[in-house]
């Protein structure tokens, strides 16, 4: 059983066959997608970035049975991996986690004003206005604007560094990868790690900024990443266990 790496994004064959049904999980019911694939030498169980669906890659032969039979063996593991998604609605009076750190959500009755971060003797405050039900779109454009401010001018550094250019640098809400590197020297970040602690962030810039010099992942991309980036091997166990509850919040409502 192997959970989705996140930086890697693979493609699905085109020969890939889907089934898709329900899978009960506790309490739970969620979308299941099963993909035979005629390269899988064994099943692999997959939660999708947010905890919202399941995903099985199975060979070809594998029956029905066997698939139920190895989603029973690994309940446990799904059970407990799935509360990690929990706790994640965006409302006043709750939480938002910010460049690691907890903080409180609180809405000021005021229909104009960009979100801001208060430090508060209690802890940090993110301050939001405009109407409430727009309150989750409003969070979503704060991280995004502190990412831009943090993670383009780290981008720049890292890449003088190298003594390579950057053509642009790009934000999106990203569910498949963290962040991605063009040939041309165009970054992407998904502004969700803004949510991930200081030395997250700089490793996925650094990663990214590697990619300038190294289009792969071999010994020397790793060497470059280590390089720019101590803490290259504690950033990539942080986000292999937190990645997908920064992936749960819903910022679309």
């Amino acid at each position: 059983m192997v959970a989705a790496s996140p930086l890697l994004f693979q493609r699905r064959s085109p020969s890939t066959k889907k089934e898709e049904r329900l899978h009960a999980v506790g309490e739970r019911a969620l979308p299941l997608a099963i993909h035979r694939n005629p390269r899988a030498r064994r099943l692999i169980l997959r939660i999708v970035p947010g905890g919202r669906s399941l995903r099985v890659t199975a060979p070809p032969g594998v029956s029905k049975k066997q698939i139920d039979a190895f989603l029973d063996r690994n309940a446990g593991w799904l059970a407990e991996r799935l509360d990690r998604h929990q706790g994640t609605e965006l409302v006043a009076g709750g939480d938002l986690t910010f460049r690691g750190r907890s903080c409180r959500i609180l809405h000021s009755g005021q229909l104009r004003g960009l979100p801001a971060l208060i430090e508060e003797k209690d802890g940090p405050t993110i301050l939001v206005h405009g109407p409430q039900e727009a309150l989750p779109k409003r969070l979503a454009a704060f991280l995004r604007q502190e990412a831009e401010a943090m993670m383009v001018p780290l981008a720049h550094a890292h890449a003088a560094t190298l003594g390579r250019p950057i053509e642009a640098v790009r934000f999106r809400d990203t569910r498949s990868r963290w962040g991605s590197c063009t040939a041309n020297g165009t970054l992407s970040f998904s502004w969700r790690i803004m949510m991930a602690p200081d030395f997250v962030i700089d490793y996925l810039v650094a990663h990214e900024v590697a990619h300038l010099a190294e289009m792969n992942h071999g010994r020397h991309f790793w060497a470059i990443c280590h390089d720019l980036c101590p803490r290259v091997d504690e950033a990539k166990a942080w986000l292999k266990e937190h990645g997908g509850r920064l992936q749960a919040f819903d910022f679309s409502s």
